[in-house]
């Protein structure tokens, strides 16, 4: 923060950390999950913890509708506004709007006070008039008939987004998938084993490394190409106990920390930095590869809702380009009849189908499986405890968030001729 203003008035520990990792997110200078794990929160006690959590993320997932119930309210609709006024003025009707148990006079005194230690005293009278208009204010109900307009600002998702989701899910889909977005992550639930030897991760990642090792119950060989943080390859691990594991990541950084959970866990996994766009030579004869690649993360935007500030449509073509090399090249890796799973968390055709079937005109030595039968082997098991209906379009695996329990993720399933 700027240099605070003389004789500030107290402002609460969790308002003051939500304010700094606000204000670092706005900037590109980290995400929100490994900033609310950092030392901006590392000496605050449990509840302010839990707090500052709360008014985070929720800030964020509700930033876009926000920014729709203030604008009208300042002096004119196109005035530009210093990023921390605007933290400040989100920060407190957040907590207006959506906080039942906040006291309307903690919220707005605070976010008056944070615009001015943030080097905007000029603002402060401003965001108290603004705050005091949202707080005094009806509440909004919802319309019998919304445009995709509408409802993409109701709910707070970008419209360019929600158009594309309206085209390919339809509606009635896409706006269970804003819906979802509005809330907290749920807690696991689709599958029936835990414990020490399974690691706490989401079910939608949890259900593609259960998808990869059910392909593949025998295999000696098993790589995980786009490794960290290493949740699934715990998984993949668990499950094949025989099967020599290896685990890699381009990143040294995040290579490092999977290290280390591995070394916590009894796990044998062999680790290594590797580009998984232009692996080592040395790397093949795989009877099991595991793609699960980087990509946009739209169908985690409850989990991470930044996303939905960042993301552009060039984004999405850029991720789609490298996942078609890691995928091409991963796929030259197998040995013959070996099994690959691609996977994303990511709800958009270009970074999922169009990936699977631009390459698999091009490698003809490989074909897709079809999941319904490897979904069917995990849920009769009692791995799984749900069906899972509709989550099989074709050969591949899509589940939509609010739809399906959990994330929303893509999955497909190759082998070697």
């Amino acid at each position: 923060m700027p240099k605070p203003t003389p004789n500030p008035k107290p402002i609460s520990p969790a308002r003051a950390a939500a304010f700094d990792v606000l204000a670092l997110v706005a900037d590109g200078k980290g995400n929100s999950d490994d900033l609310l794990h950092s030392a901006h929160t590392a000496k605050l006690s449990a509840e302010d913890r839990n707090l500052a959590t709360t008014l985070v993320m929720g800030t964020l997932r509700w930033q876009i509708a926000l920014d729709a119930r203030i604008q009208p309210l300042l002096q004119r609709p196109d005035q530009h506004l210093a990023g921390p006024v605007a933290i400040a003025l989100r920060l407190g009707a957040f907590q207006l709007l959506h906080l039942d148990r906040i006291p309307a006079h903690a919220a707005l005194n605070e976010s008056v006070e944070l615009t001015r230690v943030s080097g905007n005293p000029h603002a402060a009278g401003m965001v108290n008039a603004i705050l005091r208009k949202v707080a005094s204010s009806e509440p909004q109900g919802k319309p019998l008939h919304e445009s995709t307009a509408a409802f993409a600002q109701r709910l707070a998702h970008p419209q360019w987004l929600v158009d594309r989701w309206v085209t390919n899910y339809g509606r009635p889909a896409a706006i269970k998938i804003c819906e979802a977005g509005q809330q907290e992550p749920a807690t696991p639930s689709l599958f029936a084993e835990a414990g020490a030897a399974l690691p706490h991760i989401d079910d939608g990642s949890r259900l593609v490394a259960e998808l990869a090792a059910a392909s593949t119950p025998n295999a000696a060989r098993m790589w995980d190409t786009c490794a960290a943080p290493g949740g699934k390859t715990l998984v993949l691990a668990h499950r094949l106990p025989v099967s020599h594991v290896l685990a890699t990541d381009v990143s040294p950084r995040r290579l490092a920390a999977m290290q280390t959970r591995f070394e916590k866990s009894a796990a044998k996994i062999e680790t290594a930095q590797e580009d998984a766009t232009n692996p080592s030579p040395s790397l093949n004869n795989f009877d099991l590869i595991l793609c699960d690649v980087p990509c946009s993360g739209t169908g985690t935007l409850a989990r991470n809702p930044e996303i939905r500030h960042r993301l552009t449509p060039a984004e999405i073509a850029r991720q789609a380009s490298r996942q078609q090399k890691i995928l091409r090249a991963a796929l030259t890796r197998l040995a013959p009849g070996g099994r690959l799973l691609y996977s994303t968390c990511s709800l958009e055709p270009e970074e999922c189908e169009q990936v699977v079937e631009a390459v698999a005109a091009k490698l003809k030595a490989t074909h897709v499986l079809p999941l319904q039968p490897v979904l069917n082997g995990l849920h009769t098991s009692g791995i799984l405890t749900q069906a899972l209906p509709g989550a099989i379009r074709g050969n591949y695996l899509r589940t939509l968030p609010g739809t399906h329990p959990g994330d929303g993720f893509f999955a497909a399933l190759f082998v070697r001729e």
